[in-house]
């Protein structure tokens, strides 16, 4: 596998995003071009404006900002329950509004554009959001598919939920999407889940180290504070564990499965149904016949130290002015 350090993240910013994005400015492992928004945690136009916001609070104004999927390919997602990011996507604290305007492309012209001035393998794409601007992208742009190193997605449970008893969010706002993308895209990628996301948490003391690093690491606390996403072990970061994954993959362990996911009506939609290799005869097409189509590396277990020791030593470095 190529070496690449040109990295794009799609994203719906939220509150783990926002974390993800600072973990990823400071880190010198990548090298981030591009930001595309998809909506998600919030509509699109609060996912955008977040993530440019976050972008100059973090010293960041230079990284393009592309804006793309206004909604699912083929059903508009709908739930009553409580927004874990709070109505504004940031958990209720309000930051200041970019200098700034996103790019004037949709967010898959924008990455095409990329893609094309690019060498083959040469980028990697956390997409950690519903997959509806990547799955637009391999739908449009088949051609340029080569240049992408690998994919990283947050997404999917082969578990419990997190939006439905067996779905995980971003999954189910866009099964179609993921389905196209995981099952058939044909790209090289890296799925991560509940499984290990729910374990990627940070605490209470982490959060008093980022109020002790300046205004703004207190501004980014007030936002995990105001994230319900909170367990027995503190609050779970699921999207910046992706992009961790990145940075150093040695943080995961995976297995390689196939994914298909369910896009019917009814309970199962969102679920990502996940057919290991290890389990033998479970990796064939459902009448006994092994199904060659490429694998997903699915994450199976995670170093959980070495994962909050990798954000709480660089994050505060996005946020000391």
């Amino acid at each position: 596998m190529a070496v690449s350090n040109r990295l794009v993240i799609d994203t719906d910013p939220g509150i783990d995003d926002a974390l993800t994005l600072a973990l990823a400015v400071v880190s010198p492992e990548v090298d981030l071009q591009l930001v595309t928004t998809v909506a998600g945690n919030s509509p699109l136009e609060v996912t955008t404006r977040n993530a440019l916001a976050l972008l100059d609070l973090f010293g960041r104004p230079d990284i393009p900002v592309a804006a793309g999927a206004n909604r699912a390919l083929v059903r508009i997602a709908v739930h009553n329950l409580p927004l874990p990011h709070g109505l504004n996507g940031l958990g209720g604290v309000e930051i200041p509004d970019a200098c700034r305007t996103a790019q004037p492309e949709h967010a898959v012209e924008r990455l095409a554009a990329l893609l094309r001035d690019a060498e083959p393998r040469s980028v990697t794409i956390a997409a950690i959001g519903p997959l509806t601007n990547v799955a637009l992208l391999v739908a449009l742009y088949p051609e340029l598919t080569d240049r992408i190193d690998r994919l990283v997605v947050m997404g999917g449970s082969h578990g419990p939920g997190n939006i439905t008893p067996v779905a995980e969010f971003n999954t189910w706002t866009d099964p179609e999407a993921a389905q196209r993308v995981l099952a058939d895209s044909g790209l090289d990628i890296t799925l991560v889940g509940l499984e290990v996301t729910r374990r990627a948490t940070i605490d209470e003391a982490d959060l008093a180290t980022l109020r002790r690093t300046s205004a703004r690491g207190a501004q980014l606390a007030d936002m995990v504070n105001g994230y319900s996403d909170h367990g027995p072990d503190g609050w779970r970061m699921h999207d910046v564990l992706a992009l961790a994954a990145v940075i150093d993959p040695t943080l995961i362990q995976t297995l390689d499965a196939r994914i298909e996911v369910d896009t019917r009506l009814g309970p199962g939609r969102g679920q990502t149904l996940t057919f290991f290799d290890a389990l033998g005869p479970y990796a064939t097409d459902g009448g006994g016949v092994a199904d060659d189509r490429p694998r997903v590396q699915v994450a199976v277990d995670l170093d959980v130290p070495r994962f909050r020791k990798l954000v709480m030593d660089r994050v505060p470095q996005a946020i000391l002015a």
